[in-house]
């Protein structure tokens, strides 16, 4: 593993202290990468359940999301007995449940009451998420690394276009593409490179922090010199990259979570279809974690790493419902960054950690932080993302690349990021397949490829030892 000079060493042990000069810009690089990601499924789900943007129910929400995000992955980093991988994973709110949500919300009708039956679901699913992490050990034969390789490489390409709509300024942006937002992204882009590659000690680890920071100074200035809205069918609107500093202004300095914001209706229309997508988020997560581990570590996830991270992962989300937050999920985001810096110090990660609590503490400093510009942001996630990739190759280039191994990765990808490419593709299939595999490509290539693993039969080749990321 190389190791940038003038820093730490311990920024490369999990466990080893570390100074707080370099723990703190460390770990909240790992915020600033997550923090929007983390409220937008909150404010998509919310609004489709009638919930309105300035709602005092919303405010609440988005604070508890803040809060449970910090206080989960705190959990997932130290463990309470088996209740945690003890890997440096960054916990927030799943938007992989969007779809199934959002379908929710049609089927029962907008409302509170809707809400409430999701996280009811949600409750119950994460205790299912849960008891499945205790019987993970059994179920390791079924995730080799060709196939957790494959999921974690459809994790990177599905976060892909996500990282270009935001470089763009984001796809809803009344002047997504312009020139203005192009350039901000690529300004943040540049600035982290050149720490990357010619910046020593911390300097180079906190790259993305610096880039991101600069980018926040950058529109700043732009907000100054430069037209602060466009026409659209001969209205005015602001543009994306500008700051909107009366929601800082708005937000109150201190203000305590609100336990049970919504009250919980249990309903097998809602239960149903969450308890099959947290059978999906479980594998997700062993991705995510075999992904930090292997990119970010040199080395293949433990059974007991696996199993505390899907225990933390269930557990959490039913943590989260009872503070009306969606499921809480291993954030895959905050694995490129991991695979990209190599930083996996729990005290570096436990600092962003802090700060997301301090956020649904005061939620004027979590407003300071949510209108960072799309563009910002996705000026850092085009290559953490991109890193998400590599690191599924790597996990996939452990074993031979045999026949059977290459028509796995082939078939499963080919469908899997297929369908997350062109979702319509489902459009006239049962409701539960759209339910469950309409969502992203994540879904349906890991279901593949789980499947072709079993069935496809083993010669000689396929049973040869798997070979230590440093020897790729």
């Amino acid at each position: 593993m190389k190791r940038t000079k003038g820093l730490d060493p311990a920024v490369y042990d999990f466990d080893k202290k570390l100074p707080w000069l370099q723990a703190i810009p460390l770990g909240l690089q790992h915020v600033l990468a997550m923090f929007v990601s983390n409220l937008t499924p909150l404010i998509v789900i919310g609004g489709a359940c009638g919930i309105a943007a300035g709602d005092p129910l919303q405010i609440s929400l988005l604070q508890n999301a803040m809060f449970i995000a910090g206080v989960v992955t705190l959990i997932q980093l130290f463990a309470i007995g088996p209740v945690g991988g003890k890997v440096p994973i960054i916990m927030g709110t799943s938007s992989g449940f969007i779809g199934v949500f959002s379908s929710v919300a049609k089927t029962m009708g907008s409302g509170v009451i809707a809400y409430g039956a999701m996280m009811a679901a949600s409750f119950l699913g994460g205790l299912f998420e849960g008891v499945l992490g205790f019987f993970l050990k059994p179920l390791r034969r079924f995730f080799p690394s060709i196939v957790t390789g494959t999921v974690v490489l459809s994790i990177g390409l599905s976060l892909i276009s996500v990282g270009i709509n935001s470089f763009g300024g984001g796809d809803k942006a009344a002047d997504f593409g312009s020139m203005e937002n192009i350039l901000l992204a690529v300004f943040v882009l540049v600035v982290i490179l050149v720490c990357k590659h010619w910046g020593k000690g911390i300097v180079s680890t906190s790259a993305i922090l610096i880039g991101i920071l600069a980018g926040y100074i950058a529109a700043v200035v732009m907000g100054m010199v430069l037209p602060n809205t466009v026409t659209v069918d001969g209205q005015e609107v602001t543009k994306a990259w500008v700051l909107n500093w009366s929601k800082v202004a708005e937000a109150s300095w201190f203000s305590v979570p609100k336990l049970m914001p919504v009250k919980f209706v249990f309903d097998l229309r809602a239960i149903l279809p969450v308890m099959v997508m947290f059978i999906v988020t479980a594998v997700e997560t062993v991705g995510d974690i075999s992904g930090v581990t292997e990119g970010g570590m040199n080395r293949e996830a433990t059974d007991k790493e696996l199993s505390g991270g899907v225990i933390c992962d269930g557990l959490g989300s039913s943590l989260a419902a009872v503070f009306g937050v969606l499921p809480n999920t291993s954030f895959s985001q905050n694995v490129g960054l991991v695979t990209m810096t190599k930083v996996v110090n729990k005290w570096a990660l436990s600092c962003g950690a802090f700060f997301l609590i301090l956020s649904g503490l005061v939620p004027k400093i979590g407003a300071a932080v949510s209108i960072m510009p799309q563009a910002v942001l996705g000026g850092a996630m085009v290559m953490m993302f991109s890193s998400i990739v590599v690191s599924g190759i790597q996990l996939i280039m452990k074993g031979p690349m045999t026949a059977r191994n290459l028509t796995i990765i082939s078939v499963a990808l080919g469908v899997g990021y297929g369908m997350g490419a062109n979702p319509n593709i489902l459009a006239n299939a049962p409701q539960f397949v759209q339910l469950i595999f309409g969502g992203s490509g994540i879904v349906p290539a890991a279901f593949v490829a789980i499947l072709l693993n079993i069935v496809l039969p083993k010669n000689k080749d396929d049973e040869k030892p798997e070979k230590k990321i440093s020897e790729i």
